[in-house]
């Protein structure tokens, strides 16, 4: 069996939210004695209220997925020892990424972004994601998310009082460009190669990137080496970290990274 000794988890962030999400997460950790980190974004180091009042930001427009993955990578491997990655989204196609460079003891992906190749014919993934792409619209101006998309994206199923809290506390301005690299070689994954421990969670309810989706990512994996494993949640939307009960999710990746 694989083993890691790693007791540091870096938490990378996905698109749209600020990295404030992983405040409970932290907690939940470090309380089982792990030294966790959660970076923010380039240019989004800051709190999500902050953010939106600078809408629209050029800096936050700029950003590109290779040199988000690249400040990641500079932080993964500046620590004393490899961490064990957990990633949200877009976070988690960049833990994926890391752990192809060797930056990573293991990795979980919560409800991962798709990396090049990896295609959903699923209606609800292309609705949610049409807007914050911006086709035909200037890629220097950054996107905001109005309320009603938030709903459909992230918090669906959630009640109203809920939604909106949600929405003023995590949502962020998003750079339209770095949505668009998921399709380009910046997302590109070595699926024959081998790899540490991989764990990918999925939720049911998912509009943004459903669980479908997030199975044929973990099936494109092809080393019979390596160790890899998928879950799926009832009941989970793209707003997973911040959904009632999230412990649950938190606790089965306690275990599943005790047990390496």
């Amino acid at each position: 069996m694989e083993q890691t000794s790693s007791k540091t988890i870096l938490f990378i962030t996905g698109a749209f939210v600020s990295s404030d999400c992983w405040d409970e997460w932290q907690s939940f950790f470090q309380q089982k004695g792990y030294t966790t980190l959660a970076p923010g974004w380039p240019s989004k180091n800051d709190t999500a209220d902050a953010l939106r009042r600078r809408q629209p930001d050029a800096k936050i427009a700029s950003q590109r997925l290779a040199d988000l993955t690249e400040h990641y990578a500079n932080i993964a491997a500046a620590l004393p020892e490899k961490p064990i990655i957990i990633g949200h989204s877009m976070g988690g196609l960049i833990a994926q990424l890391l752990v192809q460079r060797d930056l990573a003891a293991a990795a979980v992906q919560v409800h991962s972004l798709q990396p090049k190749g990896v295609i959903t014919f699923k209606f609800s993934f292309y609705k949610a994601g049409w807007g914050p792409l911006g086709f035909f619209t200037s890629t220097k101006l950054s996107y905001l998310m109005s309320f009603r998309e938030w709903q459909y994206a992230f918090t669906n199923d959630m009640p109203f009082d809920e939604q909106k809290e949600a929405y003023y506390k995590f949502l962020t301005p998003e750079s339209k460009l770095v949505v668009r690299d998921a399709i380009t070689d910046a997302a590109k994954i070595d699926f024959k190669r081998p790899h540490v421990p991989l764990l990918f969670i999925a939720g049911s309810i998912d509009h943004f990137i459903p669980a479908s989706l997030n199975l044929s990512n973990y099936n494109k994996y092809s080393d019979r080496f390596s160790k890899k494993s998928f879950k799926e949640f009832e009941g989970r939307n793209h707003f997973v970290l911040g959904q009632p009960n999230w412990e649950e999710i938190a606790t089965y990746i306690l275990n599943w990274v005790e047990k390496l």
